[in-house]
């Protein structure tokens, strides 16, 4: 059962094991209070071993678009539809968070993006690959970001 965010009381439940879990739980919260703000929507996630196929959806865009493979371990996933765009968000251990944003019509916004937790360092997996901004959030600290356009069909 997924278990909504809640952006006032941010909790680290689900990401324990992480060495920044509470930078994470940050990060995790601010997705939620902007599908908040933004849709009205309440961004709930669940344990990765219990969203099999979102975790496995952004598996596939990263290695078919980009032959990126993360190292890290998935800890929670959601999949969720807003305004006819589907979004997909894992977040690992090490305190990545991927999101795959994909418009249902053709020609629409698909992106997969990145955000690095305050305190960790760019997994070496997208080092070499990806600059990253930064963005101050009162949730998460400071959040370095990037991403990159999907070009296939999925």
């Amino acid at each position: 059962m997924p278990t909504v965010v809640d952006f006032v009381n941010v909790s680290t439940a689900g990401l324990e094991s992480s060495p920044v879990a509470e930078a994470l739980a940050g990060l995790r919260a601010n997705e939620a209070r902007y599908f908040q703000n933004k849709y009205g929507h309440e961004f709930a996630t669940e344990p990765a071993a219990k969203a099999k196929q979102a975790v496995a959806y952004v598996a596939k865009i990263l290695k078919n678009e980009r032959d990126i493979v993360i190292d890290s371990k998935p800890l929670e996933a959601t999949s969720f539809e807003v305004e006819g765009m589907r979004w997909t968000y894992v977040f690992y251990e090490s305190g990545l968070s991927i999101n795959v944003l994909y418009t249902l019509e053709p020609g629409g916004k698909r992106a997969v993006g990145f955000k690095l937790s305050d305190g960790m360092e760019v997994p070496a997996e997208l080092a070499d690959k990806f600059k990253f901004a930064r963005q101050k959030s009162k949730l998460a600290g400071t959040i370095r970001g990037s991403y990159f356009v999907i070009k296939g069909e999925y």
